[in-house]
């Protein structure tokens, strides 16, 4: 299979990433910007967190993990994945790291007065996210698709404490254009791509379930 067999020693690893993104700012609209929305690298497992460009032959043995020895992505996939989904929040939203806010808040409070009452602070969204699977399957030797599996929670943290809003698993398939590492990363970066907006799609309704309440 074409990708898959061992390099030559003096081969020199392909290195890929999602693209370069958007290359122009986005036109303003008169939509209205979205609450402040805090967020980190996702997490993942041991086996994920690496640059290392996965797959799986599911034909012969999908439980487990192949590696190519001529393909790298330019960091983890999660760091990868954190970094498309802040481009594409971003738009609408301050994406933070948590904890950044309220350090602000703390450093410079407003000052009080007559006409301008200080009012109690809107409350937090926190989104987390956790990679649980990010590989290349094969259903054959020349038919692939790229897999992504991740779990989102959303929560609210406010002066009271923190609660949960909601929490859904997201999953993925998309056709890969060739059986070997490149069209691997091709169906891994429209995966998501995919699973981005639909987790948009699902924060804008659990919003507005929240503010219906």
């Amino acid at each position: 299979m074409t990708g898959c067999t061992l390099p030559r020693a003096a081969s020199t690893p392909a290195v890929y990433d999602f693209g370069p993104g958007t290359l122009q700012t986005a036109p303003t609209t008169r939509i209205a910007n979205l609450p402040p929305l805090e967020f980190s690298t996702p997490q993942t497992s041991t086996a994920l967190n690496s640059t290392t460009v996965l797959y799986r032959l599911g034909y012969a043995d999908a439980q487990q993990l192949k590696p190519y020895t001529l393909a790298r992505w330019s960091m983890p996939p999660a760091q990868l994945i954190g970094q498309r989904l802040r481009a594409q929040l971003g738009a609408r939203r301050a994406i933070v790291a948590p904890g950044d806010i309220a350090l602000a808040a703390n450093a410079a409070k407003p000052v009080s007065t007559a006409t301008t009452p200080r009012s109690s602070p809107e409350p937090l969204l926190n989104l987390h996210l956790e990679l649980e699977e990010f590989s290349q399957l094969f259903d054959a030797p020349d038919k692939s698709s790229g897999v992504l599996r991740l779990r989102a929670t959303l929560t609210q943290r406010g002066t009271a404490g923190e609660i949960l809003l909601a929490q859904r698993s997201f999953i993925t398939q998309q056709a890969a254009p060739t059986a070997d590492a490149s069209g691997g990363v091709k169906a891994l970066t429209a995966a998501t791509d995919q699973v981005i907006n639909d987790i948009e799609a699902w924060l804008a309704q659990v919003e507005r379930a929240d503010k219906a309440q």
